[in-house]
């Protein structure tokens, strides 16, 4: 059995070193540039602290808080920047126990995975973010004023933004589970009860700790479910139930004489 296995593990072992050596190569590029990277995370809160009712600052609060905000926004851009070759290598990776015809769907899918991750990446820095931090500062700011952390605004940034990124593969994973076969819009419907509660219990890890964050990632979450649904219908419809298009057999055939009795 573990022979059988072998070949699968290195070529797992393959891709997961292709994926890591792009990473390493794209956090030694953005760790040089990283005060301008910062300059575009900061960018929200920095506007958000110019409302004049928001008495804080962006600070490094400990000795090597600086080194450690580059690192991380280093982290947060590499890994973006990866984000298409990890797909590729995911996809190169599941390819082999594929149909002929299922390989030819590679470039959209490697296409359609990246642009739906930064599409939740832009999302989350233009439309969320914004009404997320600026609800967050204002709140008790009557009662506290002072320095805010650097280091863990850009792990609150990272993790929505990343979440947020993660979340809108969501069309992606079903048109692929739909076009091999696992999943019909109709599994998708009958699902859909349970997969809200998935949503929020999904919304509240990966988001920060407050409920408006939450809700601003499970609204969009729940409509991308239902863009699943239609994606699924269009890509493999569940059979019409034969039940309802022919007539029943078992009365037409009955006899009047089987009846009078």
């Amino acid at each position: 059995m573990f022979e059988d296995l072998k070949p699968h593990l290195q070529d797992l072992r393959k891709r997961l070193i292709i994926s890591v050596v792009v990473f390493i190569l794209s956090f030694g590029i953005c760790f040089n540039f990283w005060g301008v990277i910062f300059d575009w995370v900061a960018a929200p809160i920095n506007s958000a602290l110019e409302n004049e009712s928001i008495k804080a600052h962006l600070a490094a609060l400990t000795i090597l808080e600086n080194i450690f905000v580059a690192l991380k926004v280093a982290f947060f851009a590499a890994l973006v920047i990866s984000m298409p070759v990890i797909f590729w290598q995911f996809w190169l990776f599941i390819a082999p126990g594929l149909y002929k015809h299922e390989k030819k769907i590679v470039l959209p899918f490697v296409a359609f995975a990246s642009v739906m991750f930064l599409s939740g990446v832009f999302f989350a820095y233009y439309i969320v973010l914004p009404v997320v931090i600026e609800n967050v500062l204002l709140f008790g700011s009557d009662k506290f004023e002072g320095s805010l952390s650097a280091e863990n605004y850009v792990m609150f940034f990272t993790r929505l933004v990343i979440g947020f990124g993660i979340a809108f593969e969501l069309p992606v994973l079903s048109y692929f589970l739909a076009k091999v076969g696992l999943i019909t819009d109709a599994s998708l419907k009958n699902f859909f009860k349970y997969a809200v509660v998935i949503i929020f219990v999904i919304a509240a890890i990966i988001t920060p700790p407050d409920v408006l964050s939450q809700v601003f990632l499970a609204i969009p979450l729940i409509g991308l479910y239902g863009l699943s649904i239609i994606i699924a219908r269009f890509v493999n419809p569940a059979p019409k139930d034969i039940d309802d298009d022919t007539p029943n057999t078992n009365q037409s055939n009955i006899s009047p004489s089987v009846k009078n009795t």
